[in-house]
């Protein structure tokens, strides 16, 4: 009775943090703006995991000692970790800021969370119903309407360019790295499993980092940029990578990456607030169609869990 009772409060915990996860990631978005001329892609990247990975390998440090032949011999799956969540999610996002707009961004990227409920079904036999795919009609239908700002017709205007491909690789790279953590189960805590993964990122990111350090364009390491890698280190990094990786193992792949539709939402919000940029029906229409569909998601799937859990009983 007691696991039980844990277990419980456990899910709890998970339900209720699931929606911070895409209200930190907006901090990324806020010091992604500010970043050109100031940091460059990768140095920036490379400046949050490390930063990220030094705070969460103090905090795990008597465990990664512990495990440390656990962690040797799974080291490329660290690598490979690090390289799809930390490399291509992370500086890849920033170099496609500089040649796309928001608007690609947003509508790109909000394929990743489909990528994730069907690699769940196909990959890990995770359970996917009729009502949880108009979930994902209805989530990504507000998504859509966030981003053309209520008015579809914006939608035939989208035009590819170098960008949009960064944000493509992007989207998949985070589907790979949200199903591969439940591919490949781990021993480890989260913070000492999310320490490994920025080490791996950090490998991936350093030769590319030193590479655009060379250039003569790139800018000069200032307080500014020192300041922009610790903010995106602190909450969009350790932050919300760490409640992701956590909250998937209590609450399922598909069921997590549902949540990534309040992206826009939250964005919209966050740049009412802080970078003064209206706040319109649009977006009010839009989170209703999001907040449904991720409602409706895991409604679903909370009754699946109580009707095996009654049939265990």
């Amino acid at each position: 009775m007691p696991s039980e009772v844990v277990s419980a409060r456990t899910r709890r915990w998970a339900l209720a943090l699931i929606w911070l996860i895409p209200l930190l990631w907006t901090v990324n978005i806020v010091a992604a703006r500010q970043a050109p001329g100031v940091v460059s892609p990768h140095v920036l990247a490379l400046g949050r995991w490390g930063l990220a990975g030094a705070i969460l390998s103090v905090l795990s440090a008597s465990e990664l000692w512990a495990q440390r032949a656990y962690v040797w011999q799974h080291r490329w799956r660290y690598v490979a970790l690090g390289a799809c969540g930390m490399w291509i999610c992370g500086a890849w996002v920033y170099l496609a800021g500089e040649s796309t707009v928001g608007m690609n961004i947003s509508l790109i990227y909000a394929s990743s969370p489909v990528l994730i409920a069907v690699g769940s079904l196909l990959w890990l036999g995770e359970r996917f119903s009729k009502r949880q795919a108009l979930g994902v009609v209805l989530a990504m239908t507000g998504v859509v309407h966030v981003v053309v700002k209520g008015e579809w017709a914006h939608l035939s205007q989208v035009q590819l360019v170098p960008g949009d491909l960064w944000i493509v690789a992007a989207a998949i790279s985070w589907a790979a790295y949200a199903l591969l953590q439940k591919r490949w189960p781990t021993t480890l805590s989260p913070t000492a499993q999310l320490a490994c993964i920025c080490w791996g990122g950090v490998a991936v990111l350093l030769p590319f980092a030193i590479w655009e350090l060379s250039l003569a364009s790139t800018p000069v390491l200032t307080p500014h940029a020192w300041f922009l890698m610790a903010i995106t280190a602190l909450l969009p990094g350790v932050g919300a990578y760490w409640i992701y990786g956590w909250t998937q193992k209590v609450l399922g792949a598909s069921r997590v990456a549902m949540t990534l539709y309040l992206g826009p939402l939250y964005t919209a919000v966050v740049a009412w607030l802080v970078l003064g940029e209206p706040l319109g029906w649009h977006h009010l229409a839009g989170g209703a169609l999001i907040l449904s569909g991720v409602g409706l998601v895991m409604a679903v799937q909370a009754a699946h869990r109580a009707q095996s859990q009654t049939k265990e009983v």
